[in-house]
Order: C-alpha cells, then structure tokens, then sequence
C-alpha cells in the first residue's frame, strides 16, 4: 500500500508541471496565483519535495481540476453525482456538478409564494436558466418577466437582476453559472443529408 501511495505521489511532479504549460503559466504566475514559493513549485514539479494537503488544495484551485485529478487517484466506478442540498437566499441549490472553476451546473427550487420583494443583485459571472416547472419572475435591468417551462434566459450577472417565484407554487429551474463569466456554448449537429 505504501508502494501505491509513493507511486501517486511521484506522479504529481510532471501532473504538475503539463497543468502549468497548458496554462502558459511561469512559476511566478503560479505563486502568486497561490502564495506558494517559486521555490517550492519547484521542487514539487521535479519531484524533490513531496506534495502535501497544504500545498495540493491551492494548487488543484489554481489549476481548477479536483485534488482526485491532481494525484491521479483511480476512478471510483460510481457515476453518480451525489446531490447535498444548499439553502441560500431561500432557495435550494443541487450542485449537478463536481469540478472546481468553469461552468457550474445547479437544479434550483424556489418556494411558491417566497421572496416577494425584489431586491435586484450584481456579482461577477455569465448564468444561463431553463425553468422546468413553474412560473418564474425574473428582474434583468429593466425588464420584468415571467418564464415558463421549457423557457430558457441568458444574462451577464453584472445586470441588476433578481427571480422567485411567480405566484404562490414552487418553481424548479436548471442553472448554468459561470462565476468568471463564462458562457454556455451549445453546438447543434447539422442535419444529416439523405
């Protein structure tokens, strides 16, 4: 077992360093993405120094890949994506996803009925919305409206804006949040000829 764990351990160095090159990152850029020495970075990538909780969690942050991906630990052979529902801002959030950075997907329940009183936000990111039940109430500027199901909405998150419910039932919805602002891209297959 030992063997196994010096063997993954090894393994980070040149995971490492191939994550910095495709960034086109120096090590300058990485410590201070990190607050880790250049030094340090540099013995981690040759493998003169062994990596550490410390100093893989910044590392995977920066490199937006999960610590898993980081050692190279073996697929646990469950696909599943197992759901812990958030309260926030008296909604419930399912993370749909499990990697760190990038585009986040969550299946979102509003109570029928709450937050009423509109109070439009601005924050960094892109979100993009599809409402899969329910009637939904979505400030964006200056625009008011309600969507439906199977409606779908696009917006920069630095636009006041704000949703609930628009009635007294629930409203279930699917969002895809980028916090740097990055987009959903959907690409359609062209039809096939005959």
């Amino acid at each position: 077992m030992d063997e196994d764990m010096d063997e993954a351990l090894d393994a980070v160095g040149p995971r490492l360093r191939a994550l910095r090159k495709e960034r086109d990152a120096t090590l300058a850029d990485l410590s201070a993405q990190t607050g880790i020495s250049v030094s340090t970075l540099s013995r981690l990538e040759s493998g003169s120094r062994k990596p550490t909780l410390e100093l893989l969690l910044p590392l995977a942050k920066a490199h937006g890949v999960t610590l898993d991906d980081l050692v190279g630990a073996p697929p646990t052979g469950d696909p599943r994506i197992h759901m812990r529902p958030v309260n926030r801002h008296g909604m419930v959030h399912l993370p749909l996803t499990r990697r760190p950075g990038g585009i986040q997907a969550y299946k979102l329940i509003i109570p029928g009925g709450a937050r009423k009183e509109p109070d439009p936000q601005v924050h960094e990111g892109y979100d993009w919305m599809y409402v899969l039940n329910g009637n939904l109430r979505v400030i964006l500027g200056e625009h008011d409206f309600v969507m439906k199901p199977g409606e779908a909405a696009e917006f920069d998150t630095r636009t006041p804006h704000w949703f609930g419910s628009a009635d007294d039932r629930p409203v279930e919805l699917l969002s895809l949040f980028g916090s740097q602002g990055e987009r959903a891209h959907l690409r359609a297959k062209p039809k096939a000829k005959n």
